[in-house]
């Protein structure tokens, strides 16, 4: 066997890996394969572990990496991260455990997605043990993105004054770190607390972007500001150049629904259409939960005819 083609193998795996191209993965593996003994070398199979994660696909990279000699901490990475961006949580954090249990050392790429997937299962004990590890154990506190990831697994646990907290003491922030500050305010309806954010984020000279003008428009449909949700699409378009998405018009439907004003819902879907943005599900349920509301399932027929041509 020639050991001395590792290296070309090694970098088509890490090429396949960065342009998520599963069908040149797929196609290296199998030659790896049929070569034999080079497929075996610890090198390549945790190359092919990290590739298949990138990939997400779970099934054949937790397949490679049972079989390889070296399981070392990225390795483990990647698979957490994988398992978390395909909303598998549980698996994640059994895999973080198994980790753990391997005597391997997490490092600060561990914990963005472990806390993701902490956040989402809500579990207010599993955010405060990653957070002492990170702060006490590795020393990872100041770390901006381990922060951002705290903040957000402490709002969706339901805890603001913690996440609040560990906003208030990082050194450095960004614009996910306001935003995903703000997102939990939305979240749990404190829409005072995000507009003074959003205040507060502007004068610290951070330009917001998608996410923090999700958050505000959030944070108005649950207060019932229409006239600030109007200005602030507005804003967003004209002062800071950002692109109203389908999640900003589904939160001002959403608030025009809940005020009995389907006609200026209407409005909304055609001008959102007209700038090509498409409609989704969540949108529609906003549009025909305030058209059965009020009585006028003829506006969401309209609609329909103008988006799809069709009633």
């Amino acid at each position: 066997m020639r050991f001395n083609r590792i290296p070309l193998y090694a970098s088509l795996i890490e090429t396949c890996s960065s342009t998520k191209d599963l069908k040149r993965l797929k196609q290296t593996h199998a030659r790896l394969v049929s070569l034999g003994g080079m497929y075996h070398h610890d090198f390549i199979r945790s190359k092919l572990v990290s590739a298949y994660a990138s990939c997400l696909q779970t099934h054949e990279a937790l397949h490679i990496f049972s079989r390889a000699n070296r399981q070392s901490t990225f390795l483990y990475n990647c698979l957490i991260r994988a398992h978390a961006s395909l909303d598998l949580h549980r698996t994640s954090l059994r895999l973080f455990r198994q980790m753990m249990g391997a005597y391997k050392s997490p490092d600060r790429h561990t914990f963005p997605s472990l806390l993701k997937s902490v956040g989402h299962l809500c579990s207010m004990n599993l955010a405060r043990q990653v957070h002492g590890f990170v702060v006490v154990m590795m020393g990872c506190g100041g770390d901006l993105c381990v922060g951002n990831a705290l903040v957000t697994a402490y709002a969706k646990c339901g805890c603001l004054e913690t996440a609040r907290k560990v906003f208030d003491e990082m050194r450095d922030k960004n614009v996910v770190t306001w935003s995903s500050m703000m997102s939990g305010y939305a979240m749990h309806g404190e829409s005072g607390e995000v507009m003074r954010l959003f205040e507060e984020m502007v004068e610290a000279g951070e330009r917001p972007d998608e996410k923090t003008f999700t958050a505000v428009l959030a944070a108005c449909n649950y207060a019932g500001w229409q006239e600030v949700g109007w200005g602030f699409l507005r804003v967003m378009k004209e002062r800071f150049g950002v692109r109203a998405g389908v999640e900003h018009y589904t939160c001002l439907v959403d608030m025009l629904g809940k005020a009995g004003k389907v006609e200026e819902a209407e409005k909304v879907v055609v001008e959102m259409v007209a700038e090509g943005v498409e409609c989704d599900e969540a949108l529609w349920r906003a549009l025909l939960g305030a058209c059965r509301a009020q009585g006028k399932m003829e506006v969401a027929e309209r609609v329909a005819e103008r988006v799809y041509g069709r009633t």
